[in-house]
């Protein structure tokens, strides 16, 4: 007979595999134990005694399926989130894509949309704003619909303050939003030319031709199988001479596109594509 623990261990096999057929989310590979600690955190708020018994409501109700979603998907961000990213980022890259009469950028797992705005920001002062397309992409449809509000807890801004001005920032931040009781709604002209979309990196096709592109604290949920397939994707999509933005907790040490990339500031995580020609890496 199977101990509790197997038994639910064969239920969470079932769970991931018929979310997957059914709903289309592909959880397959991400970490077990932290999806399992996340998927226990959703079953303890929903009501259900077991996977087990929770499994054919999910299978047959989309909307309890998105709350599974959510409770899996990890949301929390901040804007200018590490600073010193951002400054680099203003410093190093964007200098790049003024080259560009027209430059595309891919911000995969957006969340909340904390990072969509923060570039936008840096693209405005940078005199950017209206040569750039930002795609911002997730799992998550509600968390996209946040994202697009532009809508955040007001309490929050005196920490994205000071985070905007660590990060080289040349306005009072103040003018990117206003304050209605307690909540901040940040300017919706910094999104005119952000395009939000559903995108699932573990299932879905890439993107063409982008300059930059910033995935940053999602792949450390991933198996090694996925962070290598997510990252292969990346590298079809970018541009030679473009960036590749990874999260402090992420590298490309030991993966299989490293040897194409170089990080432009040690422990930065901002990548730069070299330019290799088509015979040399026929050859590797």
């Amino acid at each position: 007979m199977l101990s509790e623990t197997e038994i639910t261990t064969v239920e969470i096999d079932l769970l991931i595999e018929g979310i997957w057929r059914i709903h289309g989310y592909d959880f397959r590979d991400y970490a077990r134990a932290s999806l399992q600690r996340r998927l226990s955190l959703w079953l303890s708020n929903s009501g259900y005694a077991n996977f087990g018994s929770a499994l054919p409501f999910l299978l047959r109700d989309a909307v309890l399926c998105n709350t599974l979603v959510q409770g899996v998907t990890v949301n929390t961000s901040e804007m200018f989130r590490d600073p010193l990213f951002f400054k680099i980022l203003r410093e190093k890259v964007l200098p790049y894509l003024s080259t560009f009469s027209h430059a595309k950028i891919w911000l995969a797992g957006c969340a909340g949309g904390e990072e969509v705005y923060s570039l936008a920001i840096l693209l405005r002062e940078a005199g950017l704003e209206d040569r750039c397309r930002i795609y911002a992409t997730d799992l998550n449809q509600d968390i996209l619909k946040k994202a697009k509000s532009g809508i955040f807890p007001l309490r929050n801004m005196q920490q994205y303050t000071r985070n905007y001005q660590r990060a080289g920032g040349q306005a009072e931040f103040s003018d990117y939003y206003v304050a209605r009781y307690d909540r901040a709604i940040i300017d919706s002209q910094l999104t005119r030319n952000v395009v939000f979309a559903a995108h699932n990196l573990a299932t879905d096709a890439d993107f063409s031709e982008m300059q930059l592109i910033l995935c940053r604290n999602v792949m450390i949920y991933f198996k090694l199988s996925l962070k290598e397939k997510v990252l292969n994707l990346f590298d079809r999509c970018l541009t030679a001479g473009g960036f590749l933005c990874l999260g402090s907790k992420e590298s490309l040490d030991g993966r299989h596109i490293a040897p194409d990339y170089q990080e432009t500031e040690p422990r930065s995580r901002i990548y730069c594509k070299k330019y290799i020609s088509p015979a040399k890496r026929d050859i590797s």
